[in-house]
């Protein structure tokens, strides 16, 4: 199977690592093509085999999978230039933003069509990536889910969802970096260097998310396990609800969620 990546910015270029490390897709099979030279340069350099050029359509031509991670107001114009074929390819796009309707009326009504949310963690494999499909059967949404939990995890949604859940994860993923920052903030000023605080911090948020994700269980019940009666870790979250914490991430997902 072939995959061709069109833009090797950020997101592109981090799949593109992200495919090369993982078993389903050969990496003398993925083609990424971009404008300038430099990113390109630098997946050839760690990936010899991937394949690059600066032709979006010669990257296209013959791929079962043509992944678009180009800025939304590029879209149309690149995959106008496509010629896709409806009947051979998937078109995947990670552009915010862009509907199935408005791919529909570039690509025509039989192309299958998903659009990806992933976020900035995936460069490190540990994505959370949202999917959503168009004339898809079972087996290519299946594909498209083992492809991204390789490089995280990934839930397949309804599109109605993707701005909302986009607030969750990928603009969710700031926030807890902004708490992390936080926190880092209060631990030099109680004396800990800031390097230090940020490994302290950056692992027990991490440790966090693995007893939810590993354990399948809720936040309360873990907070339950820490807060003792008359514990210093009961005075803190008391603290946080009294200077309106809960509200405040719920109003920045809120106002984030832009359909």
């Amino acid at each position: 199977m072939k995959i061709a990546i069109i833009g090797a910015g950020n997101m592109g270029g981090a799949i593109a690592r992200g495919l090369a490390k993982g078993t389903i897709i050969e990496t003398a099979d993925i083609c990424v093509s971009n404008p300038s030279n430099g990113k390109l340069d630098a997946l050839k350099a760690e990936f010899p085999d991937m394949q690059v050029t600066n032709c979006n359509v010669e990257a296209a031509q013959g791929a079962d999978i043509v992944l678009l991670a180009v800025k939304p107001w590029f879209i149309e114009q690149v995959v106008k230039e496509l010629l896709l074929d409806a009947e051979k390819q998937m078109l995947v796009s990670v552009a915010a933003g862009i509907s199935f309707e408005q791919f529909e009326s570039w690509v025509g009504e039989k192309m299958t069509v998903f659009r990806v949310i992933p976020n900035t963690a995936i460069s490190q494999l540990e994505s959370m990536t949202l999917i959503a499909s168009h004339h898809a059967s079972k087996e290519q949404e299946q594909l498209l889910l083992d492809i991204f939990n390789e490089m995280g995890l990934a839930m397949l949604i309804p599109e109605n969802q993707m701005a909302a859940t986009t607030a969750l994860t990928s603009c969710g993923i700031a926030y807890v970096l902004k708490y992390i920052q936080a926190a880092m903030q209060a631990g030099i000023e109680l004396g800990v260097y800031p390097k230090d605080a940020q490994r302290m911090v950056a692992q027990s948020v991490k440790g966090a998310a693995s007893l939810i994700l590993n354990n399948d269980t809720h936040p309360s019940v873990e907070i339950d396990k820490i807060t003792t009666p008359g514990g210093i870790t009961i005075r803190g979250i008391n603290e946080l609800d009294h200077e309106g914490f809960s509200s405040a991430i719920i109003k920045a997902m809120k106002i984030s969620c832009v359909k």
